[in-house]
């Protein structure tokens, strides 16, 4: 039995003295638990393990405490801070390296830094506040402690403070989007359109009426607000009624003077210039003053508009009212048209009424005359060479020729019937046969696509009423009046465009345009498949005394 002193073997008394074991001297088999040994054994070493810790020999570590490292022989205070200085050089040389990769000379200032916990560069807030607490700015301001582990996340460290710091020229992302490109034509205030008629020449009066109409109906828009705020504005060039010159003229409005469609340009020869171009374009060619059917190709073309009915309809409409009202003859008709395209148009439309009435096209007699002249003594002598008698004529003509031809056949032939198609001029015709005399002007017919001038629609009313403001002192006119109502119903498909406008937008406003009433007594409508908004024809017929009385074509 040893000598040593036992640990107590009072179970109850924990809080009793313990003595301590001699070396060798191992805890009794009765003393040793099963299982996990308690927290308050082997607490007290023995003299001889107190010997060996002291002596600096490696010893089992205590129970309830983290082991400790190894001891690293050879390392010293000096170590500890050589390795400080080269883990400071490593970070100093990722940051140098950074900013010569980007171009930076010299490190961003010093201030608060956006925190960052993702490896996604921070894009600049441009002229706001910064939402960064004070707390966090703070946190984010104060230096990195010396002892970071690793220069890749210096590195990182560095990358996102340049890019929250660096200017936002040389920044590749911004947050905010870059400007919408510029509309040809439109800026902030205004919306400049164009257009391409004869302001000279003996067809200047249907320019300077389409034009007046125009502005008649942009200055009433502009005097109430603009569309969407800005100012519509129309820029003219004179064409003189000739193609030779058309193509020069829209040139002139797309490259000088910087348009951003066309609208109400005059005439079908010269159409034949300005729309392949317009199309090549692709700008809108809106409202032109013609009834050709190089305007209204089926499918239409995206950027043709028209107001107005064609020649074949109104041309259809006094066929069938000459043989069916006046019941005449299909071959008692003659055409005097303009020997170009403007006079085909309407020659193709009375083939067309003949033909669908059973008569026979080829029966027609055809009575030409040249674009720009007045010269009508071939048309004449051709009349009184023709063997059957005629008893009217249908005319495609502009305003002076159509006057000359009426002169020279109004005795020749009494109780013809003269009919033009609205392209003429109505009140241009009825001046120059009022100079003539009472009895040229009484009975000549003119089909109309607007209503009577002299009517009280509330339509008209509104446009005398803007006429006058605008242009005082002009009178009302039927090529004026579609002027108007062409401004009108461009405004409406801007309106629907909205503010930022440009050529598709409109287009697809237009096209959403359906039954639209603007008060002409005819609704108005586009589409996809239709580009034609009216297909209304008005029958109108001048007095002694030079005033148009509307009549019933059916």
């Amino acid at each position: 039995m040893s000598t040593s002193p036992e640990r107590p073997t009072d179970s109850q008394s924990p809080y009793a003295p313990k003595r301590l074991r001699e070396a060798g001297q191992s805890r009794p088999q009765s003393d040793r638990l099963p299982s996990r040994p308690s927290p308050l054994e082997d607490d007290y070493p023995t003299e001889s393990e107190l010997q060996s810790r002291l002596r600096g020999t490696s010893h089992s570590p205590l129970i309830g405490r983290a082991p400790l490292p190894p001891s690293e022989p050879g390392r010293s205070w000096l170590m500890h801070l050589m390795l400080l200085v080269v883990v400071g050089l490593v970070s100093a040389l990722s940051v140098v390296a950074y900013y010569s990769f980007a171009g930076n000379t010299s490190p961003p200032p010093a201030g608060p830094q956006l925190a960052s916990s993702s490896s996604r560069p921070v894009q600049p807030v441009i002229e706001r506040p910064s939402p960064v607490a004070p707390a966090a700015a703070v946190a984010s301001a104060a230096p990195v402690a010396p002892t970071s582990p690793a220069p890749a996340a210096t590195a990182t460290t560095a990358t996102t403070a340049a890019a929250a710091t660096a200017p936002p020229t040389k920044t590749a992302a911004l947050e905010m989007p870059p400007p919408t490109a510029a509309v040809r034509g439109v800026t902030a205030d205004e919306i400049r359109f164009g257009i391409v008629a004869p302001f000279s020449g003996p067809a200047r009066e249907l320019g300077r009426q389409m034009k007046l109409g125009l502005e008649t109906a942009f200055g009433a828009i502009n005097t109430a607000g603009g569309m969407n705020g800005r100012r519509l504005h129309l820029v003219s060039v004179d064409d003189g009624y000739e193609p030779a010159r058309t193509l020069d003229a829209m040139k002139d409005l797309v490259d000088k003077q910087h348009v951003f469609g066309i609208v109400g340009n005059v005439g079908t020869p010269t159409a034949t210039v300005a729309l392949p171009y317009a199309l090549q374009q692709r700008m809108l060619f809106f409202g032109a003053f013609t009834g050709a059917g190089l305007l209204r190709r089926d499918p239409p073309d995206r950027y043709v508009f028209n107001y107005r009915a064609s020649y074949a309809e109104e041309t259809e409409a006094t066929v069938n009212w000459l043989v069916k009202v006046r019941r005449l003859k299909p071959e008692q008709i003659a055409v005097f048209a303009q020997q170009d395209g403007y006079g085909d148009s309407g020659y193709a439309g009375v083939v067309k009424a003949i033909r669908a009435l059973n008569g026979d096209p080829d029966k027609i007699l055809r009575l030409n005359y040249t674009r720009n002249t007045v010269d009508v003594d071939g048309a004449v002598a051709a009349l009184h060479a023709h063997k059957k008698p005629i008893k009217a004529v249908i005319m495609v003509p502009t305003y002076r020729a159509a006057a000359r031809f009426i002169e020279k056949t109004h005795d020749l032939f009494p109780g013809m019937i003269y009919t033009n198609v609205s392209f003429v001029g109505s009140t241009a015709l009825a001046d120059e046969l009022k100079l003539l005399g009472p009895a040229y002007a009484q009975g000549v017919i003119v089909t109309q696509v607007v209503p009577a001038i002299d009517g009280y629609s509330s339509f008209v009313l509104q446009y005398k009423s803007a006429l006058a403001k605008q242009f005082p002192g002009e009178a009302p006119d039927y090529v004026s009046l579609e002027g108007y109502v062409t401004g009108n119903l461009l405004a409406e498909g801007l309106r629907r465009a909205g503010p930022q406008v440009d050529t598709e937008k409109l287009v697809d406003a237009l096209e959403s345009v359906h039954n639209f009433d603007a008060g002409l007594g005819t609704l108005l409508s586009f589409g996809p498949t239709a580009h034609q908004a009216s297909h209304k024809i008005w029958g109108t017929q001048l007095t002694a005394d030079g005033h148009y009385q509307p009549f019933d074509m059916q």
